[in-house]
């Protein structure tokens, strides 16, 4: 609703969401969204990937467990795209939209932003095909078991190809988990808990950027 958004048209609000980003003392690159309530707000959602874009974050990630948006991608879409208009008032230039596994890509106006919609499959299915890789090029002796590490199974993930692990979660919802989402990238993530993601305001979004920008990266503790 009209409390959820900034008073003084678009072109202020820019330069307020700009400012506050830049106000922080880290961003992080890439965000992911992961909503494990059962009914999904395409409205909300939308409104969470614009304030992203808005703040400057460079890659965002959509997740729910049951794969409503990546589904609907379409709807979600038209709807960052009615709310980049409203609340940026961007109307010219493009950026492309991609789905993880899939060839499409939607052209969604910008913010120098990339947004991946994911679902469960883009996470465990992606590991078990990165092995089944990686056990074929052991078949083909291009490589021996002994070379398995952290970055050979990163290259062969294609789910998240071309993205960075992502540096905070947002996790929407009363389940204590993020259901699925990039299990093997979320090692060294930052995951800050929200109640819900229904009626989100701009200023529950900041300050949980606040407090990822305060806390120190946790290296797997």
């Amino acid at each position: 609703g009209a409390a959820r958004r900034r008073p003084g048209g678009a072109v202020q609000g820019r330069q307020r969401w700009r400012s506050d980003g830049r106000a922080l003392q880290k961003l992080p690159v890439h965000m992911g969204l992961v909503v494990t309530e059962e009914e999904p707000s395409y409205a909300d959602m939308a409104s969470l990937v614009v304030w992203c874009m808005a703040v400057g974050i460079s890659y965002v990630s959509v997740y729910d467990h049951n794969g409503i948006f990546k589904r609907n991608n379409s709807r979600l879409m038209d709807e960052i795209l009615k709310q980049q208009q409203e609340l940026l008032g961007l109307d010219c230039s493009k950026y492309t939209v991609e789905f993880a596994n899939q060839d499409k890509a939607d052209q969604v106006l910008n913010c120098q932003s990339t947004l991946k919609v994911l679902s469960p499959e883009d996470g465990k299915a992606d590991i078990v095909k990165a092995a089944q890789n990686f056990c074929q090029l052991v078949a083909q002796q291009q490589r021996t078991y002994t070379d398995l590490d952290v970055n050979v199974l990163d290259n062969l993930l294609s789910s998240t190809n071309g993205f960075p692990d992502p540096d905070l979660v947002l996790k929407f919802g009363p389940v204590d988990s993020t259901l699925g989402f990039l299990p093997w990238h979320i090692r060294l993530t930052e995951i800050i808990s929200l109640p819900s993601h229904l009626n989100i305001s701009y200023e529950d979004f900041f300050s949980a950027l606040h407090h990822y920008a305060a806390c120190e990266q946790r290296w797997g503790k």
